[in-house]
């Protein structure tokens, strides 16, 4: 399992235990550490930050505050900027970076099942528009975030100017709407407010800021791969190819001498939604600890760049 089972779950699925998204937590006085890397007192308080500074300028279709401004809270500029006579600050390192990611906002990729017991766990669902997407595309209509429990803060309150761009989905509703990104390919993503409080399911593709820099641009990982791994029932498979055309990871191949399709483990992230494509249900998600060649979590053991990825 990821660390974060171990670490947050005592062995289990991190985001399906409901202490992940107490009240508690949420109010809780953070740690030394938590408070450096988080630059917030609480995890309401980073919450908080998060939702004005990365959420609402997509409800709003108004640009993000400008550096020093209230920006992103993983920002380098919530930090005080150094008098002119104290020397630079030493470069991190790739391993301290995701350290800190880790601590602070971080995904892991789940499949539908997964999701469908995260909206049974979640004490309300919002549905908003995508930070990312806005960066990325300029688009504010793309709605494919979902917050948990984020209108029992009452943060939505507080911004009128978002409030036509925001929708309290009950859990009845929030399933139809997911079942059907999952259709459309899109990979399902859990996040953390602050690990590890469970702050809210993304669903991604190319237009993710998360999703390119880690996986098109090779970039330092944003995100766990799924407690599972793709496998394909070569009984069942037609060769068909038509689950290759929902893969966001480049783990299909095809073979023209067998007539089928082939996941590789190493480059399986376990999303599950080449399943939705294939028509003769020769697709099966099995545990990734089952398989030996699927026990890699963040990066492929070929390019691993962070100790112990």
């Amino acid at each position: 399992m990821c660390e974060f089972c171990t670490k947050h779950g005592e062995g289990r699925k991190w985001y399906l235990q409901m202490k992940n998204y107490s009240q508690v937590l949420l109010h809780e006085q953070l740690s030394e550490p938590q408070k450096e890397f988080a630059h917030a007192g609480s995890r309401y308080e980073w919450n908080q930050r998060f939702f004005e500074s990365f959420m609402v300028p997509a409800c709003a279709a108004a640009p993000r505050p400008a550096a020093g401004e209230g920006g992103h809270p993983n920002d380098a500029s919530h930090e005080e900027e150094p008098h002119d006579e104290a020397p630079p600050p030493t470069p991190l390192t790739e391993e301290q970076i995701l350290s800190q990611k880790k601590a602070v906002h971080f995904g892991q990729v789940l499949p539908i099942e997964d999701v469908d017991q995260v909206i049974d766990l979640a004490s309300s669902i919002t549905r908003m528009p995508c930070g990312c997407r806005f960066e990325s595309t300029g688009l504010c209509d793309k709605r494919y975030c979902f917050g948990l429990g984020v209108d029992l803060h009452g943060i939505l309150g507080r911004y009128p100017e978002a409030s036509a761009s925001l929708e309290v989905l009950d859990k009845q509703e929030a399933r139809r709407i997911l079942y059907r990104f999952d259709d459309e390919g899109l990979i399902h993503s859990i996040w953390t407010g602050v690990t590890p409080y469970v702050i809210g399911l993304c669903n991604c593709d190319h237009d993710c800021e998360a999703y390119k820099g880690y996986i098109e641009q090779r970039g330092i990982p944003s995100f766990f791969r799924a407690e599972y791994v793709g496998q394909v029932d070569w009984d069942q498979c037609s060769g068909c190819k038509e689950c290759m055309s929902q893969c966001q990871f480049g783990a299909q191949f095809y073979s023209s001498a067998l007539g089928k399709v082939y996941i590789d483990p190493l480059r399986c992230f376990g999303c599950g939604v080449c399943r939705a494509a294939c028509p003769n249900n020769a697709i099966a998600l099995i545990p990734r600890q089952s398989s030996p060649a699927a026990d890699v979590w963040l990066r492929e053991p070929s390019r691993a760049a962070v100790p112990g990825a």
